[in-house]
């Protein structure tokens, strides 16, 4: 018998993870969504996986493009994962407004983050509602210092 989904929905409240922003662009249309569903695959090759909902205009940027970019956020930028998390709806440019640059593929990264992923999807496994991203890791960069955006029981919290 399968489990609730609002039972598990307050399980995975506990579960504390970092704030990252996917982002990517295809035929000229760039966009983005707040992704707690990130983790490293491999150092070598390098790669990352994400889990994005089918449902989504980033998904299907994503799939269109096959590339995408990752900014695992710092503290102090709540309301930059709040804006992508869709206090902005899908269909505006929540991009607006931002300080932006790239890397390899064209997908836009978000200034003031800790760390930045620009991958080339490589493998796709559907799941659900979900479609599972493995990509290599094009190029990397990180901050020198800071602290992250920290995610947990429906609240961003310190380390």
């Amino acid at each position: 018998m399968p489990t609730d989904p609002a039972i598990l929905r307050q399980a995975m409240r506990f579960w504390t993870t970092g704030v990252t922003i996917v982002t990517a662009t295809a035929n000229n249309v760039s966009h983005g969504m707040t992704v707690s569903s990130f983790t490293s695959v491999s150092l070598e090759p390098p790669q990352i996986l994400i889990s994005l909902a089918q449902n989504t205009r980033t998904h299907d940027l994503v799939e269109k493009s096959r590339m995408f970019g990752v900014t695992i956020l710092s503290i102090g930028q709540e309301e930059i994962s709040n804006r992508f998390a869709g206090r902005v709806p899908d269909e505006l440019d929540r991009l607006a407004g931002l300080e932006t640059f790239t890397l390899v593929s064209g997908a836009p990264l978000l200034r003031n983050g800790l760390a930045w992923l620009d991958c080339h999807v490589v493998s796709t496994i559907v799941s659900g509602l979900h479609t599972l991203f493995i990509a290599e890791v094009l190029a990397a960069q990180s901050a020198p210092t800071g602290a992250p955006l920290v995610y947990f029981n429906q609240g961003y919290t310190k380390i």
